[in-house]
């Protein structure tokens, strides 16, 4: 398979970046688009490349956060067909809050409705074509890491932690083993490739591809993960995004070789 990244907060090309992430996978014939980034910048940088968009058979959405949904009106736009998987837990609702202060972070208000004969929700382990599954969280308390980096849902009148619900990993079966794209992993990474093991036993992960929200982390935190990490066995971590630069460096610093950064305009080959 082959992933290109669209877009995310880095580049190394003559391709714009931006706070957000998109990724055009191609597997065994199928095109597929993994989240649309904050804008319609994913496209143009699709264009200047020659991704045909149109061509898209499906695409996915990770999670219900602006910076990863709001361009999914310019591609449904370009691309008349394809149809998006959202996982059942997504709606139009989700703020960043500290103290009093609280700011909307989710998919911009009215696609769910707009768009509502273009998206699929889906529950469970769900797969959408052979070697090519939906995985959601598994973790229970996973509130307390919302409540950690003020991540929460409307409820009613009320905020209240992010149970990450509306989160999934997309999961490729390759030939060098499974490739899990985690788009911002806010549920831990090290949480994330247990989650994948047990929904896919007898099956090695290669690789993780994504932010793993460290972009806050505490330096302790982020060694301690690193070490997490290291103890499943698995051979490469594409991160970037939401990551952020100092968590990179100690993950570089902690698992050397194993670990390359996400950039705008990369390909990927696994």
């Amino acid at each position: 398979m082959i992933a290109n990244v669209l877009v995310d907060n880095l580049t190394q090309s003559g391709l714009s970046p931006e706070w957000g992430l998109s990724f055009y996978l191609e597997y065994q014939g199928h095109g597929i688009l993994l989240d649309t980034g904050a804008s319609d910048r994913f496209m143009k940088n699709a264009d200047t490349c020659g991704i045909p968009l149109k061509e898209v058979e499906f695409g996915v959405l990770s999670h219900a956060h602006y910076d990863h949904a709001d361009g999914m009106g310019a591609f449904f736009e370009r691309n008349r067909e394809a149809l998006f998987y959202l996982r059942e837990g997504c709606g139009e609702d989700c703020y960043g809050k500290k103290g009093w202060f609280h700011k909307y972070i989710g998919i911009h208000r009215g696609f769910l409705k707009k768009y509502r004969e273009r998206i699929r929700y889906v529950s469970g382990d769900y797969e959408i074509l052979s070697g090519v599954r939906l995985i959601p969280h598994q973790t229970e308390g996973l509130e307390a890491i919302a409540r950690s980096v003020n991540l929460y849902r409307r409820q009613g009148r009320r905020l209240v932690p992010d149970s990450f619900s509306h989160e999934q990993s997309l999961v490729f079966d390759t030939e060098q083993g499974l490739a899990v794209f985690s788009s911002c992993s806010h549920a831990g990474v090290d949480n994330i490739i247990r989650e994948v093991r047990e929904a896919c036993p007898g099956k090695a992960i290669y690789a993780v591809i994504g932010g793993f929200h460290l972009y806050k982390t505490p330096e302790a935190e982020v060694r301690a993960l690193a070490g997490r990490i290291r103890r499943t066995g698995i051979q490469k971590l594409y991160t970037g995004h939401c990551t952020g630069q100092k968590a990179f460096d100690i993950l570089k610093e902690e698992l050397g070789e194993a670990v390359e950064q996400l950039y705008t305009g990369m390909e990927i080959e696994i």
